[in-house]
């Protein structure tokens, strides 16, 4: 098949480089020049594990290509995908202003019947107003339908060609079957696409959100009841997923999510509720603590030192909001290492792949070190916090850790390390919910 996918972000990439492994010709398009121009050099703008041999593999096979035309592109398509952003505006509603504009260049350039699919992250109802914009753009034969994505960054790739489920929102009947023939090789094994209305469709990929995001901070919730009543959060937790009903996923306590999806998909979710008069509480409380959750590490650290941290030292291990990627959107981190600069400490970070990525986001702080190597930012400090479980600070050398520090203590935001071992070695130890 033909297929435009608009956008060459992490849902729009990963879209466009899974459809052209499965022999579809895919014209991945953006109005990013400079983006456009570095897929075309063969670099990856992103950093998604495997997503650059799939991309590269493709692309010399002739069956992927990039463009910043995107209406000549969606000319020639069957269907096409719009992935585009969809941020958090400052009121909280999902921004759609490049999806509009999207759905203009793409109506535009429309010639003989074609599926436009909407696999951004949208509030319910945008497939009718893509449906108005196009109308107003094109006299050719189109439908809209919703296909929201479900990826995890880090593991996106092998989420979109093995997919759990794949949503299809439209009540037109060739188009559905358009895109039931376009899925069919990712589901050969078990048959896991679901059509349903738009509205539905658009609505599932908020609630899945707001509902592991609600997971997160219930046991953040209880690992706070553990500090506090000295009982362990990891034994609870895992009392908990022993149950089926309940299960053992997303139930691991932290410093709170973060992310380009559960923060903007929650704050979404609840300005839909408000506009509609329809009060979302639970979503509400899901958001305030995990709000509250990413100072919890601050707070552990403010009552160790009696309040007073000016001009201490600390090693700060990991900045993205997740291993394997670079993302740090509404990381922890950037709210813990801002609070510790505040209160006069300084800071020495680290991060195997988010190094550059958190300094444009963050900017620069005279008091803020980002150094190469975990054991670079122990030397000397008075303590070392854990934001990101990257895998290669699992098991560190923590005795060469000791012998560094100047005050050996540890925050381990994650729960990844053993207390007994590092308490033993002499460390003062300080988990989330480990009392």
């Amino acid at each position: 098949m033909r297929i435009c996918v608009v956008g060459t972000g992490y849902v729009g990439l990963v879209a466009g480089a899974g459809f052209s492994e499965f022999g579809n010709t895919v014209t991945c398009t953006d109005i990013n020049e400079s983006k456009i121009a570095m897929l075309n050099r063969g670099e990856i703008p992103i950093y998604e594990p495997g997503l650059q041999p799939l991309v590269k593999k493709n692309s010399k096979a002739k069956r992927l290509f990039f463009t910043t035309d995107v209406t000549r592109a969606a000319a020639d398509a069957e269907i096409v995908f719009l992935a585009v952003g969809t941020p958090m505006a400052e009121d909280g509603r999902a921004d759609l202003s490049q999806l509009y504009s999207a759905a203009e260049m793409v109506a535009k350039g429309l010639n003989g019947f074609t599926v436009i699919v909407d696999k951004s992250t949208v509030p319910v109802g945008t497939v009718e107003k893509i449906t108005e914009i196009i109308s107003k753009n094109t006299t050719s034969d189109f439908t809209v339908a919703s296909n929201p994505e479900f990826l995890k960054e880090g593991d996106a790739v092998s989420d979109f060609m093995k997919p759990d489920r794949i949503i299809l929102g439209t009540s037109h009947k060739k188009a559905a079957e358009l895109l039931r023939y376009l899925y069919g090789p990712f589901v050969r094994t078990n048959d896991r696409i679901i059509t349903m209305d738009p509205r539905s469709a658009e609505l599932t990929k908020y609630a899945s959100n707001a509902y592991l995001a609600t997971r997160i901070s219930f046991i953040n919730e209880i690992a706070r009841l553990c500090d506090a009543m000295n009982a362990d959060v990891e034994m609870v937790r895992r009392g908990m997923g022993m149950d089926n009903r309940i299960g053992n996923k997303f139930l691991f306590p932290g410093i709170g999510y973060g992310g380009s999806c559960f923060p903007k998909d929650v704050s979404a979710l609840l300005h839909m509720s408000r506009e509609i008069d329809v009060p979302a509480h639970i979503v509400n409380a899901t958001h305030h603590t995990n709000s509250a959750q990413k100072e919890v590490l601050v707070e552990k650290v403010l009552k160790h030192f009696g309040g007073d941290v000016q001009g201490k030292e600390f090693a700060v291990w990991g900045l993205a909001f997740k291993p394997k990627t670079d993302d740090v959107r509404e990381a922890p981190s950037l709210v813990i290492i801002k609070k510790l600069l505040e209160r006069g400490c300084v800071i020495k970070a680290f991060d195997p792949i988010a190094k550059e990525t958190f300094k444009s986001t963050f900017g620069e702080h005279d008091n803020l070190h980002i150094l190469d190597s975990p054991y670079e930012t122990t030397l000397n400090v008075h303590g070392l916090l854990l934001c990101t479980e990257w895998p290669e600070l699992r098991r560190p050398d923590f005795k060469r850790v000791y012998s560094d520090m100047a005050e050996k203590v540890v925050f381990d935001g994650r729960n990844i390390w053993n207390p007994e071992y590092l308490k033993e070695l002499g460390f003062t130890y300080y988990g989330i919910g480990r009392a």
